[in-house]
This record gives C-alpha cells, structure tokens and sequence, in this order.
C-alpha cells in the first residue's frame, strides 16, 4: 500500500493460482511492484492480507474487497468463481444487535442470520460500529 492508499503487487502466481497478482487475466509474473489497475472504487486502502490463494484489502471507508481462487466460497461473493482483479464484497453482520455494533441503524435486534449492512451496500459511506 502506498502513501495514498493505492495497491501493488509482485511476484510470480503459479498456472493454478488465477488472480492471484490482481492485475487481471493472463498476469502470472511481475518482476517488480506494479500499481493494480483497480481504484477499489475510489477509496483509499487502508490494509491488505495476501495469502498463498487470495488476497483481500480494506478501505478507509470499511469496504472489503477480494481477488484470487473463488473455490469454496472463499472470496466471500456467493460463488465460486475466481476473480482476476480485486472486486467489492457485501457486507453482512449477525449476533447481538444491542447498541448498534452490528452496524444496522435503528435496527437493534439480534440477527440470527446474516443481514446485510445497508449503510455499506453500494459504496456508500461507512457507519461505526
């Protein structure tokens, strides 16, 4: 991540591994840092985790966005498709909903199941939680 929030990666990303630089499809090896081609919409990263199949990063304004081997759910989009370039997840909360920390506005009731966080949905701004 550089000064202004924006994404590099390098390395080498093996035949079974699609995705996995974040630049796009055919990308398997970049001898030196190189700038990803997607904005994350914008917003400024704040912290990235690289795994050995994936890879996500969050934004400043709570956005979450993930690239790399979809198998299994793991890039969180409700498939299983891999994904070349980093690409934005919904977000979602459930458990004890009491004083907001679920981040569902009025909503304070425990959510039994994932609920969307509409205040997250679409690229809008963020809540606190």
């Amino acid at each position: 991540i550089d000064g202004e929030g924006r994404l590099s990666s390098c390395g080498n990303a093996p035949d079974h591994v699609p995705g996995l630089l974040g630049h796009g499809e055919g990308v398997t090896r970049l001898d030196a840092p190189t700038r990803l081609p997607s904005t994350l919409g914008g917003e400024r990263a704040v912290s990235v985790s690289a795994g050995d199949g994936h890879s996500l990063a969050l934004t400043a304004g709570g956005a979450v966005w993930s690239w790399g081997v979809g198998t299994f759910g793991r890039l969180g989009h409700g498939d299983e498709q891999n994904q070349w370039q980093p690409k934005k997840l919904e977000a979602f909360a459930w458990g004890k909903g009491e004083r907001g920390c679920l981040g569902h506005g009025e909503d304070l009731s425990n959510q039994l199941l994932p609920k969307k966080i509409e205040a997250l949905a679409g690229g809008g701004g963020g809540a606190g939680a």
